[in-house]
């Protein structure tokens, strides 16, 4: 061919290999496709979710802080709401942190201890939460334990100090009090190695006007019927900050003993949760009781509901108990089941496989199936004078909606689950559309940069 020729094929190109480098790379993955016209397929999934991967241990909140308890109340570290901290909890550890509290708000400060995957721990291991205030008058206390599974996990209790109750009101100094609880109640006898530690402190404002103070009393408490639709794949995350988002249907996957993995579904205010987990048929013989637990915690973590079944091969589902539509009155409830339901926000589901399971049945996988029903009818929330801290964590928006759907986690964008949305309409005429309007674009750009160029 003639060098003018090559010449001008390069000119012809070059609009291409300039702008290229600017394209994501799910829109190059899409072009790369040998049928463009063909329904578009994309995981909705992230990286760490897709299938074959296997995600590690539990995941703390991305950029939490070091902090270290103390001994006593003296020289106890600042918690400060709306930030995420990370510690450790020795043998016989009983540790103290400091919060500083306006008078109006409500604290909540959970704390999830993870301890190692090879521990032995015992069915009433666990830890014991417990807020005080200067004085060491104690505001709350809860305690959270492994339970029949024998088999460790992330386990998560919480403090809170209650604007409006009797004990402990003004703003101040308070302390928060982690204890790590073993078999006999003697720290003495608790189980060796240090648990890792996760502290999500929050707070809650006062309501701008006053409302009910008494709980709901009549609420649809009767379990609908099961879904019956095929599951569809959905890993979990590996913690509280990595849940995954879930919405209402039938949800598959599949964990390996001593697993546990992290949901999470969006309630507004007046929606109703149902859930249920159930274990696959194996081969083998003999029982493992509590072999599987689904545990439901609210927006601050806080203790809900959990279920456990035994398993012998095949097991019937673990199911949470009818659960009343979210209402701030729930609050003045006594069964926590009712009184922690007490705002809108996510509300984390979490399944855990027994590490015993290996032992008798093998070591997986182990296909879980998760049913999730929402209910009720969402209404205006009763309206704060303040903000809640950290920001958000106590709504629900069209983003938390949309994710529940596609199970997207919203980082580095969501392109992905845009080409998935339009990869279905026409049988890829949404996509060729964005793909022709971006290829004008970049043929427009190299048409303005090469009237600059000044000429021979």
């Amino acid at each position: 061919m003639p060098a003018a020729w090559w010449r001008g094929a390069r000119a012809r190109t070059a609009w291409w290999r300039g702008p290229r480098r600017c394209v994501p790379a799910a829109v190059r993955a899409a072009l790369a496709l040998p049928a463009v016209g063909a329904a578009l397929v994309l995981p909705a999934a992230p990286p760490a979710a897709a299938a074959g991967a296997h995600p590690g241990p539990y995941a703390f909140a991305p950029g939490a802080r070091a902090v270290a308890g103390a001994r006593s109340t003296a020289g106890a570290a600042l918690l400060d709401p709306g930030r995420t901290y990370r510690g450790t909890l020795p043998r016989n550890g009983r540790l103290y942190y400091r919060l500083e509290l306006a008078a109006g708000d409500t604290a909540y400060v959970p704390v999830t201890a993870v301890p190692p995957a090879d521990a032995t721990v015992s069915a009433t291991d666990g830890i014991r939460v417990s807020v005080r205030d200067a004085h060491g008058t104690s505001c709350s206390y809860a305690s959270a334990r492994f339970g029949a599974g024998l088999s460790p996990r992330p386990v998560t209790a919480l403090g809170q100090r209650e604007a409006g109750k009797s004990l402990c009101q003004g703003a101040g100094t308070y302390y928060l009090l982690v204890e790590r609880l073993d078999a006999q109640g003697s720290h003495a006898a608790a189980p060796a190695g240090a648990w890792d530690l996760e502290i999500a402190p929050a707070t809650e404002p006062a309501l701008a006007r006053t409302g009910a103070t008494t709980a709901p009393r009549a609420w649809d408490s009767a379990t609908p019927g099961p879904l019956t639709a095929t599951p569809r794949d959905r890993s979990g995350g590996t913690g509280f900050a990595a849940a995954r988002p879930l919405g209402q249907g039938v949800w598959r996957t599949r964990l390996e003993p001593g697993q546990t993995r992290f949901y999470k579904v969006p309630l507004d205010w007046g929606r109703q949760l149902y859930a249920s987990a159930s274990l696959g048929d194996s081969p083998g013989h003999g029982y493992v009781g509590g072999a599987l637990n689904l545990s439901l915690y609210n927006p601050v973590r806080g203790y809900v509901d959990d279920a456990s079944v035994g398993y012998t091969g095949t097991a019937g589902p673990a199911a949470l108990q009818p659960l009343p539509p979210v209402e701030y009155a729930n609050r003045y409830a006594v069964p926590t089941a009712v009184t922690s339901v007490r705002f809108a926000g996510d509300y984390y589901l979490v399944l855990h496989l027994s590490a015993r399971t290996a032992g008798t049945f093998g070591p997986g996988p182990f296909e879980v199936t998760l049913r999730v029903r929402t209910g009720g009818q969402a209404h205006p929330g009763p309206g704060y004078a303040g903000r809640p801290v950290p920001d958000g964590v106590l709504t629900v928006t069209g983003q938390d909606r949309a994710a529940a759907l596609t199970g997207a986690t919203g980082e580095g964008g969501d392109l992905t689950t845009t080409l998935v949305a339009v990869g279905g309409i026409g049988g890829g005429t949404a996509l060729l559309l964005f793909l022709g309007g971006w290829t004008v674009a970049a043929r427009r750009a190299q048409r303005r940069v090469s009237a600059q160029k000044p000429t021979a």
